[in-house]
């Protein structure tokens, strides 16, 4: 652990914190054999480290999220992606426990990744930053907990891609957490999921601007093929009968069609306004590498085919939450989690949560879901021995 770390507790960072960056005092070594150095971890903190360094909730970002979570985001000015779920009094209560989100190794909000300087050059990164894995950026997060200085995270949380590093966390850092919490994920991402993401590859490096990945060097932006690959991957995150009560065929700012191609219909406006304004926010390297990164996750291939010698003998406490209207994470495959979990066999429960709102409904306000999950940490911090009661584990 750092040897900064005191034995006092750390002080509640408030939400319009720009947040924190720790610079790691040893290089990192990639799943793929790669050694990469230096390493950033941005991060962000809600609530307070208690006196026992035990009421740390972990949360896990999934493609295009970052480290701020709740409050407001000091870049948009719009509240934080999970700020339904995370704060005072919301299923995971800042007054209760110590929330901790960091942005992936590969992201572009501060972490170390391909928009960031390469010390050798002194140019961005680029292509020549290492492919990295899911394990690589729960590595990463593991450097932080160890810089926090807590031995034991009480939860670990995420949802999409957050779900597979709350499944890296169990598989490889069982005795470093005490429950989990996979949202609308997958032990691994199907063929349809990695051919969606392919599309999107493919059209940010068609695009003349990404000039072989090298745009920011050049002072330009791949805007078109990024805009692309944002609106394909969005409709993956929608269902059909979301978008059909949403848009159904109705035109956008007329009366009748206009036999081109500009956007006659409400549906296709509305992803062209979710492909630019992504384009403002987000890396199309970044993309590039975090996508990958979701492809090559398989905890049963590594796990010689059989999935529940991913989570052998393992003292973890389980809740997977999926959502029945999902068709990128279905049901189906957090119901295989649950069933080598089974195997093992393993404390977990499951939840399918009816909504007709698709992949993101685990973003939404969905009451259900708020419950499930609220329920799961009050039960699960009673066996951990945290008070659920407010103003016991935070300092005055």
């Amino acid at each position: 652990m750092a040897d900064n770390v005191t034995n006092q507790p750390i002080a509640e960072t408030r939400n319009t914190d720009p947040g924190h960056k720790l610079v790691l005092n040893e290089p990192l070594v990639l799943q793929s054999g790669v050694t990469l150095e230096p390493v950033t971890v941005a991060y962000q903190t809600y609530g307070s480290l208690n006196t026992e360094r035990s009421n740390c909730i972990l949360v896990c970002h999934a493609l295009t999220g970052d480290q701020y979570v709740a409050g407001i985001h000091p870049s948009s000015g719009k509240p934080g992606w999970w700020n339904t779920l995370v704060g005072p009094g919301k299923a995971i209560d800042t007054e209760l426990f110590f929330v901790v989100c960091a942005n992936v190794l590969g992201g572009c909000m501060g972490s170390s990744g391909p928009k960031e300087i390469n010390p050798t050059t002194n140019q961005p990164w680029g292509l020549d930053f290492p492919i990295i894995t899911i394990r690589d950026m729960v590595q990463a997060q593991v450097k932080l907990i160890d810089h926090l200085g807590i031995d034991k995270v009480f939860c670990v949380v995420g949802g999409s891609m957050g779900a597979m590093q709350t499944l890296e966390w169990a598989h490889k850092y069982p005795d470093r957490i005490f429950s989990a919490v996979p949202i609308a994920g997958s032990y691994r991402h199907s063929a349809q999921n990695i051919a969606f993401h392919e599309v999107g590859r493919q059209a940010i490096m068609a695009d003349p601007d990404w000039c072989h990945g090298n745009y920011l060097t050049e002072g330009k932006v791949p805007k078109r093929g990024l805009a692309v690959a944002r609106m394909a991957a969005h409709i993956t995150y929608l269902s059909e009968t979301a978008l059909q009560r949403k848009f159904g065929r109705r035109l956008q700012d007329r009366t009748s069609l206009t036999y081109g191609f500009d956007a006659d219909f409400q549906v296709e406006s509305y992803l062209r306004h979710q492909g630019y304004t992504f384009v403002d926010r987000f890396d199309a390297n970044s993309y590039l590498y975090i996508t990958r990164a979701m492809d090559y996750f398989d905890l049963a291939q590594e796990n010689d085919g059989a999935l529940a010698e991913a989570f052998k003998n393992t003292p973890v406490r389980y809740c997977l939450i999926s959502f029945s209207s999902d068709w990128l994470f279905p049901t189906l495959e957090s119901r295989e989690i649950v069933r080598a979990l089974n195997v093992v066999p393993a404390n977990v429960s499951f939840v399918e949560i009816e909504s007709d709102k698709g992949h993101d409904a685990f973003l939404l306000d969905e009451s259900e879901f708020h419950q499930t999950l609220q329920g799961f940490i009050s039960g699960a911090a009673e066996s951990f021995g945290l008070s659920t009661e407010h103003g016991t584990n935070n300092e005055s």
